[in-house]
């Protein structure tokens, strides 16, 4: 079992205000993996008055564009060096199979922060421009001191996606795990305590939905920068709205596969297969509504079906696991709930809808559903669990209407043989990312959603300016 019995505040490893612990359990096993302190009020409070001193006062603000940048290439290294220890811890807290591990929680936020580097040699910081009445100059400088509160889906890279740009930006940090994750939390904030940042720079304190709140009140808090659920994200804004305190928030999705009719299902199978059970389903871009036209619709039921019956669930430290179990009992009882859900709706069931035969650990089975309608809940709202459903349309017309009939607008994918068509068809899809036969986000491209599925965006430059504060100066 993991013991860890300190937060991190002010550059140091402290005891929490409080006694109370978080008990994180194995997914798998359904044992004590480990604890770590349950983070206080009062521990958030020391947290962001550290923060506010690292930025007001510490010598944070005399470090260069490139020295910062430097800290950031060592935290890429450092998460490469523990990678094999957080692949697996975060297998253990919430299912993850080990290949995606490795991929998710290790690649991609060396990846991030890699990424950010190399953008800061080129961003525009400051620059000089002609006016009216003569040149002045433009000044991008950090917005202070930043909340970064992230989910349990992908907790390294969106804790990466948060404060790599921070730091580039010159901002100080207050990160706020989830419970269901806060054991690989403590890993990266190792690296962080190992790269040299002056104290009080990055401050980590494990809590739950008070301390959060807390977080996003304080009113030494510039920005809330935040991921997780629709309904936790209209609650930040609103907070922060009250105290026009800046927020970014990636928030759900429902994403759309739009199938046309000349795609080529021998292609296109695998790669909706893996989208709709990346991570188990627990991700916010899992492509989980699969649009196809009623003519082809049991054919690539058909093909659906077979590729899901074949996915492997068990341990996800095996290598040959598909899929593994889901984060915790409240999530898997969530999924069946939407599973019993689709049934009683008129969804037909092809595959899955139950638990499968093993003793231990928070498992559903892959399931497809085919002649879905929108309408329904399992179309609607987001399931987070390994499903997968098959929408009829009738025309390319309804196709679209299909897609953009949903709260959310995150991310799709349109799936064509005439790439250039599907690239026109694609534009007409209301979502912040939309895909031409592949699918997922380049770190170098902006990432976020429309509608209900947030504001503001991660990655790419546009990821750096949302921790920087634009400032004109002219005359002299």
């Amino acid at each position: 079992m993991i013991i860890r019995d300190k937060v991190y505040i002010g550059g140091k490893w402290v005891a929490s205000s409080g006694s109370s612990t978080i008990t994180q359990i194995n997914a798998t096993t359904e044992e004590i993996l480990g604890r770590v302190p349950k983070g206080t009020v009062e521990d958030i409070d020391r947290a962001v008055s550290a923060a506010r001193e690292a930025f007001d006062r510490g010598e944070w603000r005399s470090y260069s564009v490139e020295r910062r940048a430097a800290l950031v290439a060592s935290l890429s290294v450092g998460i490469k060096e523990r990678g094999p220890e957080l692949a697996t811890l975060v297998s253990r807290e919430m299912g993850s199979p080990a290949a995606f591990s490795e991929l998710l929680h290790v690649l991609a936020p060396s990846m991030i922060a890699d990424y950010y580097v190399g953008l800061s040699t080129m961003f525009p910081f400051e620059e000089t421009r002609q006016g009216l009445k003569g040149p002045f100059t433009v000044v991008h400088q950090p917005v202070g001191v930043v909340g970064a509160i992230v989910p349990w889906n992908a907790p390294v890279a969106l804790s990466v996606s948060k404060i790599a740009p921070a730091l580039i930006a010159g901002c100080t940090i207050v990160l706020k795990p989830s419970p269901e994750s806060a054991l690989d939390a403590m890993v990266l904030t190792d690296v962080l305590d190992a790269i040299g940042l002056p104290p009080g720079v990055i401050n980590v304190v494990p809590a739950e939905r008070a301390e959060a709140e807390a977080l996003v009140r304080h009113p030494d808090v510039d920005k809330i920068a935040f991921t997780g659920s629709t309904a936790a994200g209209r609650r930040v804004a609103a907070i922060c709205g009250e105290r026009l305190a800046h927020c970014s928030l990636e928030l759900g999705g429902k994403s759309a596969a739009l199938v046309l009719d000349d795609a080529d299902f021998d292609q296109i199978v695998p790669s909706l297969v893996f989208n709709a059970f990346t991570n188990n389903g627990q991700a916010c871009i899992a492509q989980q509504r699969v649009l196809v036209s009623a003519e082809r619709h049991d054919e690539l039921v058909d093909r659906l079906a077979e590729a899901v019956a074949g996915l492997t669930v068990g341990d996800p430290l095996d290598p040959s696991t598909d899929i593994g179990p889901l984060v915790a009992e409240r999530q898997r009882d969530r999924v069946e709930g939407f599973l019993r859900g689709a049934q009683d709706e008129g969804a037909r069931l092809i595959v899955g809808g139950k638990r499968p035969e093993i003793d231990r650990g928070w498992f559903v089975a892959p399931t497809l559903f085919a002649n879905v309608d929108n309408s329904m809940a399992i179309a609607q709202e987001e399931t987070f669990g390994p499903v997968i459903t098959a929408i009829p349309y009738r025309d390319e017309a309804e196709a679209i209407t299909i897609a953009n009939d949903t709260p959310y607008g995150l991310a799709g994918v349109v799936y064509s043989g005439d790439v250039e068509y599907g690239r026109r068809l694609a534009r007409s899809i209301r979502a912040g990312m939309v895909c031409v036969n592949e699918y997922g986000s380049d770190f170098a491209a902006p990432f976020g959603g429309l509608k209900q599925s947030g504001l503001g965006k991660e990655y790419g430059p546009e990821g750096l300016s949302e921790y920087l504060e634009t400032a004109t100066f002219r005359g002299g």
